[in-house]
């Protein structure tokens, strides 16, 4: 019994002598490590913070940073007391890969949400249009981008799709043109037509007078001559101008005399 007792203080003894300086230095190695962790994810969050990274974006990476950075630091720590890692890091491979076959289209929305909130080509509150929809954008998320249309419909897009194709933001330079067009005949008289027209522009009341209202003949159709009319507005006001513009045109070119045609086909009877 007491030679028992002997072996075990003494197996006890070389296990304290060979592992306890590990031991301790490991435990010594996490705490500082998760303190130097925890300032690196703060200083990072405030360098996010000043380069006004989006909220959610900037709280995602916070978390993803800080958790990378601690599977290293119990690795090193696993290295220290002397237990392999090999298989532990290829097992954490392996299930990676397998994550990340199984996730592919919503890594990819990740990665394109990343990329839109990092190099802003649109924000909250612009119009734009992408993947062949017109609207403003009410939310972006990390995997989707949520539009508003002029028909009150919500349109939510794939970041993956959004950030791979083209972009057309109407809101970048604050100011947007309306593009119409006004037919008149051949007999009416086109500077009377296009004074009209301008006197519309230049009293609406949302109509930007820089950059100035153009009026001008755009082509000689088969039963019209075209006028473009070309206003300017700020982008929220864009559907306002488009329509009160065509309604009042046409009530100011009906009350002036100006004639406004429409498609006629002329058919000839033979006996």
């Amino acid at each position: 019994m007491n030679q028992n007792y002997e072996d075990l203080l003494n197996r006890a003894s070389e296990f304290i002598v060979a592992y306890g300086l590990k031991v301790i230095m490991a435990i010594v190695v996490l705490i500082v490590g998760l303190w130097i962790i925890r300032r690196v994810v703060k200083v990072t969050g405030r360098v996010m913070e000043k380069r006004e990274v989006n909220v959610s974006l900037r709280g995602f990476l916070k978390s993803l940073f800080g958790i990378l950075l601690k599977v290293l630091l119990l690795i090193s720590i696993a290295e220290m007391v002397g237990i392999k890692t090999t298989s532990f890091i290829a097992i954490i491979g392996a299930a990676g890969l397998a994550v990340g076959l199984a996730l592919q289209g919503t890594l990819a929305n990740f990665a394109g949400g990343v990329m839109i909130l990092l190099f802003k080509p649109f924000k909250v509150g612009d119009l734009i249009e992408s993947q062949g929809h017109l609207g403003v954008v009410k939310e972006i998320h990390i995997f989707v981008t949520i539009l508003l249309t002029p028909e009150s419909k919500t349109v939510i897009l794939p970041n993956s799709a959004v950030s791979s194709s083209d972009i057309v933001n109407y809101t970048t330079e604050g100011v947007i043109r309306v593009d119409l067009t006004f037919g008149i005949s051949y007999e009416s008289n086109i500077k009377e037509a296009k004074n009209i027209l301008l006197g519309i522009l230049n009293s609406h009341p949302n109509v930007l007078k820089d950059p100035a209202p153009f009026v001008g003949v755009a082509e000689l159709a088969d039963s019209s001559v075209n006028l473009a009319v070309r206003p300017y507005a700020k982008p929220a006001d864009y559907w306002n101008v488009y329509f009160s513009v065509y309604e009042e045109g046409k009530l100011a070119l009906d009350a002036a005399g100006v004639t406004i045609p429409f498609p006629q086909v002329d058919v000839h009877m033979r006996k």
